[in-house]
């Protein structure tokens, strides 16, 4: 009951920008005491919130948290139902991990799991993800889609494009997409996107994306075998950038794809996907567990299956593989 007297308190100042809210509005608009206005209010200034309170007028939110908390998330929130639940935490393993969890308890599309540090943060086969605290974005959004199995890596595609489009919105930066699922800023990795599936033999019962985004991390904090391949948002914007609406902006994004997907299928994302890719056209080696193909990226099927044409002309499908661009 209390996190929902919360979300609407938020939701209040959410939609009135910069007004002054009186107390006793937001007793009526949210159901409750004044005494539990103020309560809550107390509440968010623990966590970083600053509100100004002026005598007639109310109370108004002039500055938000740097850390993240779902609090913050959802100010200024504006889908429907990603991110409208949220599970916030301190440091963990995995979010992928609470996610399945969650998700095998029924939680609702949409429900995200987020957190300052992963422990264990891991990417495409199992690799290891550098998950400093207080620096990236680290969560998974469960999603629950009526498609058939086979289409399920094309949300790892659909995610892509709204994380680029997120961080052309809040920044100045122009990243590219590298099949299947890093996203790039000048040739170095700044997101990784993993894919999992909860299945039964014919149907998908609930797909977790898990989403890694490196954006306030200073070059010297990283460990020195990921200074050549990795980066950051902040590195390449040369900006502090605000976490909570990157991901506020994420969730805009992710929700809007995701129902254009639903609705019209996966050729919309396809057109765009492929404008965000750095490889279509481009000659690139693709690594898979059996063997190695050389030739020109020609682009992605309806299934989100790349495309590659070697020398001799013959075109290869590629359903897993690492990409090394020439």
């Amino acid at each position: 009951m209390q996190s929902e007297l919360r979300k609407k308190l938020l939701d209040a100042f959410t939609n009135h920008d910069d007004d002054y809210l009186s107390g006793q509005y937001l007793a009526d608009l949210i159901g409750c005491s004044r005494t539990a206005v103020w309560k809550h209010v107390e509440e968010l200034r623990k966590e970083g919130f600053e509100l100004e309170a002026v005598r007639r007028k109310g109370y108004r939110i002039v500055k938000t948290p740097e850390n993240v908390t779902a609090d913050d998330i959802r100010l200024g929130l504006k889908t429907k139902f990603i991110g409208q639940s949220i599970h916030y935490k301190e440091s963990v393993d995995s979010t992928q991990k609470i996610a399945h969890r969650l998700a095998y308890d029924d939680a609702p599309e949409g429900t995200v799991v987020i957190a300052e540090e992963q422990l264990l943060g891991r990417g495409r086969m199992d690799r290891a993800w550098h998950s400093p605290k207080y620096s990236g974005i680290w969560m998974s959004i469960i999603l629950r889609p009526n498609l058939p199995i086979p289409k399920a890596p094309q949300l790892t595609l659909l995610t892509a494009v709204a994380v680029v489009q997120a961080i052309e919105e809040i920044t100045s930066l122009s990243p590219q997409i590298k099949w299947p699922n890093d996203i790039l800023m000048n040739g170095k990795k700044v997101t990784g996107i993993l894919t999992e599936l909860q299945a039964e033999a014919d149907r998908i019962i609930s797909i977790i994306i898990g989403i890694g985004i490196n954006v306030n991390q200073k070059r010297e904090e990283y460990p020195d075998e990921l200074k050549d391949i990795a980066t950051s948002l902040s590195i390449e914007s040369g900006e502090q950038i605000n976490r909570s609406v990157l991901i506020r902006g994420i969730f805009n994004r992710l929700e809007h794809l995701y129902e254009i997907y639903l609705e019209n299928g996966f050729y919309p994302i396809k057109l765009l996907w492929e404008s965000y890719a750095i490889s279509i056209g481009k000659t690139i080696t693709a690594r898979t567990l059996n063997h190695t193909i050389r030739g020109k990226a020609l682009g992605i099927t309806e299934d989100g299956v790349l495309q590659i044409e070697d020398e001799e002309g013959k075109i290869h499908s590629v359903y897993s593989a690492d990409i090394d661009l020439q």
